[in-house]
């Protein structure tokens, strides 16, 4: 029998992410009988010019795709008033249509998830994803010293314990935040189920063998990167928990050893945060090509890449991160230039020998990672894809949530 998914995103459809990270899993599951309802916030600037992009991505399969508004500002007020919003929007449509389960992502999903579980007794999936409510203090998004945010951490942390307690299954990004979380002695019934899932990469779009010749030498042309040029890229969002201040102090150093150096930033946003950043730290801006890619462009910006680097804020809310962009850069064969202390990343990389590994972010930690590199990268881009296929494919993290699914509803089926 078909199982109805209520899923609750507080990040858009409309976003990479939502793009990469939910619709890719959910059209995975259609395959075995379930069908989803997307329940997601998103931003004005995004919605418009991608809703009929997001609508093309889930045509033909059993999901229907329901978008709220987006609010930032002003902080607290905003999120509570999108709380609000995504649990009217969730009662109505279970009540309209009543779900079987709902799964959600942490935050604002959760609150709604766990009300659902309780007034309707539905099962629930805490997708955690990472331990939100510590991201959102070593990220600097949450200051400890204003009350108002010190009780909003405290509700959150409470939260987060009742979802892990109360929920039919917890998914975990990574085997140390698993780890964190069965050492926690005031849970009870420990070890109490985790599914360790990463973020997943699509192997058939990151493929460096389906690479558009055309579009590649047009990205070339339009950047003015040349055939020789040694680039280093970096994918994703800038600020928060990403170094972008220590990640161009890096790009500085390489720049002095390697003439033909150049940096290629494929993101979004803070297009002037690069900049300033550049300026900072006295790297020429010549040096410095930035560019918005479209999902299907991404893995071609990629391919012009001799590496990619990306330093992350090594803290404890960060055990639980599985960087989207790991997986995807290591499907195109790119050797990676990054940091420990960041999920389970430094053992993927040693294990596939997919890179170098920082332990700090000293002078003498960058020019070692500078002395590897002049010395030639002797690293097997075919043996890094076939590690991304291992550890990261999205087939597998089907599978795997197809698996806690099943695990889910089997207790319904015994009765």
């Amino acid at each position: 029998m078909d199982k109805r998914i209520l899923f609750i995103s507080y990040d858009g459809m409309t976003d990479p992410l939502g793009q990469s990270q939910v619709i890719p899993y959910l059209k995975g599951l259609t395959k075995f009988g379930y069908s989803f309802t997307i329940l997601s916030c998103d931003k004005p600037a995004k919605y418009t010019p991608n809703k009929e992009y997001v609508e093309q991505l889930i045509s033909g399969f059993t999901i229907n795709w329901v978008s709220l508004r987006y609010h930032k500002n002003p902080p607290v007020l905003s999120a509570l008033y999108d709380y609000y919003a995504l649990k009217r929007k969730a009662e109505a449509l279970h009540l309209a249509h009543p779900f079987d389960m709902v799964h959600s992502r942490p935050g604002l999903p959760s609150l709604v998830a766990l009300h659902l579980r309780k007034k309707f007794g539905i099962k629930f999936l805490n997708d955690i994803r990472g331990f939100w409510a510590d991201e959102r203090v070593d990220g600097d998004i949450w200051n400890l010293n204003n009350p108002v945010f010190k009780k909003v951490y405290q509700f959150f942390k409470q939260h987060e314990y009742n979802c892990l307690v109360q929920a039919d299954y917890n998914i975990s990004l990574t085997y140390k935040g698993r780890d964190v979380l069965h050492s926690q002695k005031n849970i009870p019934n420990q070890p109490i189920p985790i599914e360790v899932i990463p973020c997943s990469v699509d192997m058939d779009l990151f493929n460096p063998e389906k690479i558009d010749p055309l579009l590649k030498e047009k990205f070339r042309a339009e950047l003015n990167i040349n055939e020789g040029d040694f680039v280093i890229s970096y994918l994703g969002s800038i600020g928060g928990w990403y170094l972008t201040d220590e990640m161009l102090q890096f790009c500085k150093k390489v720049a002095g050893k390697i003439p033909a150096a150049r940096f290629l930033f494929i993101s979004s946003d803070s297009h002037e945060q690069i900049a300033l950043a550049a300026t900072k730290c006295g790297l020429s801006a010549n040096k410095i090509v930035v560019k918005r890619g479209k999902r299907h462009e991404v893995p071609v910006l990629l391919s012009l890449s001799t590496y990619s680097l990306f330093f992350i804020k090594p803290c404890r809310s960060k055990l639980a991160s599985s960087p989207t962009k790991h997986g995807e850069i290591m499907a195109m064969g790119i050797p990676v230039i990054t940091n420990s202390g960041v999920g389970d990343v430094a053992d993927i990389v040693t294990k596939y020998n997919a890179g170098y590994i920082l332990n700090d972010f000293s002078e003498k930690s960058f020019n070692e990672v500078i002395e590897m590199i002049l010395t030639g990268n002797t690293l097997d881009s075919t043996a890094i894809r076939n590690g991304a296929s291992q550890f990261y494919a999205l087939g597998n993290a089907v599978d795997q949530y197809r698996k806690v699914y099943d695990r889910i509803f089997s207790c319904d089926d015994k009765r």
